[in-house]
């Protein structure tokens, strides 16, 4: 009997674009041998299943099940690739703990606290060999809060939605000059706002999974950008972006990468595949963290599924080791 997998996509936020495609291609991808997969959308009031024909089947909410054609269908599991709100924010994964259901990501308690750029921050801050860049968390956008930053940090400055993902709302800021319509356009986004210090330096994003009880990490993939920085456009316009797997690093910087991020996948109580994005400083190699992705990308361009290539592995194989992770 093949299990049924609920793969739920969509979300609340501007990032849904991306999580319809990261579902085409798990959709697309997933061993249909093992598994029966209904896709979900999920939008605020609005929770279905759609058939190839395109008729909607709502979800009863009580238990997470549809109806179709007079039959009920219970999930056994969640393959969870909504990008953003509610899906990477733990507000599904706590609903699914409620109804007893099991999933592909992060728990409710590690994707609330990860979404949250300021406090993932703090809490991997005294990592060995991790560093992060000098920053302000701020939770208005008043004078008070712009002079703040006038202050207490230096330009350049990235100025970026505290809670936000895709680069949606970030913005680099050289000048003072520019520095209000920064905080007003990553506001208009969230009510908290994260602004860093610029770090200079070779960036990289890595994966790293459990699966069988055991934790990979990934080779990372080296983000080399046409554009300044690693934004909206660069992450999901080929050809803007080269992206090197693996990424050039020496052997003492591989391992001691993968020293720091499977620290921190641990800290942060990771489970499934997630993704870190890190700097490694120019001028002395320090280790830089950036920020964590706990519902990483699955579209054509995705950085995972570049790493899991790299060591030998189809997508496909990596599906199934996340799905039958959570059984």
């Amino acid at each position: 009997m093949k299990k049924k997998i609920a793969l739920v996509t969509g979300g609340f936020t501007g990032e849904s674009v991306i999580s319809i495609k990261s579902a085409t291609v798990v959709e697309k991808t997933i061993d249909r041998d093992k598994y029966d997969v209904f896709k979900i959308l999920i939008y605020p009031g609005d929770w279905y299943h759609e058939s190839p024909s395109g008729e909607k089947y709502p979800v009863d909410l009580n238990d997470f099940s549809i109806q179709v054609e007079g039959q009920k269908i219970s999930f056994d599991g969640v393959f969870n690739i909504l990008h953003g709100s509610p899906g990477e924010d733990g507000k599904l994964a706590g609903y699914f703990d409620m109804i007893g259901l099991p999933y592909t990501t992060c728990d409710a308690m590690t994707s609330a606290i990860t979404m949250n750029k300021g406090y993932t921050k703090a809490i991997v801050d005294d990592i060995p060999e991790l560093n992060v860049a000098k920053s302000l968390q701020l939770f208005a956008n008043s004078p008070a809060n712009t002079q703040r930053v006038k202050d207490e940090l230096s330009m350049p400055l990235f100025i970026k939605p505290n809670n936000g993902g895709s680069s949606i709302g970030m913005s680099k800021v050289k000048t003072e000059e520019e520095l209000q319509e920064a905080l007003d356009k990553a506001f208009a986004e969230d009510k908290q706002v994260l602004v860093e210090e610029f770090v200079s330096g070779r960036e990289f994003s890595i994966g790293i999974y459990t699966a069988k009880g055991v934790t990979t990490v990934l080779p990372a993939t080296e983000i080399v950008s046409s554009k300044e920085y690693f934004d909206f456009e660069a992450k999901y316009t080929a050809g803007v972006t080269e992206e090197i797997t693996p990424g050039r690093m020496n052997e003492e910087e591989v391992e001691r990468v993968r020293r720091i991020v499977a620290k921190a996948y641990e800290k942060l109580n990771c489970k499934g595949a997630v993704r870190i994005d890190y700097f490694l400083e120019h001028e002395t190699g320090k280790f830089f963290f950036i920020e964590i992705n706990t519902v990483p990308g699955q579209t054509e361009t995705s950085l995972i599924s570049q790493q899991v290539r790299a060591i030998g592995k189809e997508v496909k194989e990596f599906y199934t080791e996340l799905i039958e992770e959570m059984f």
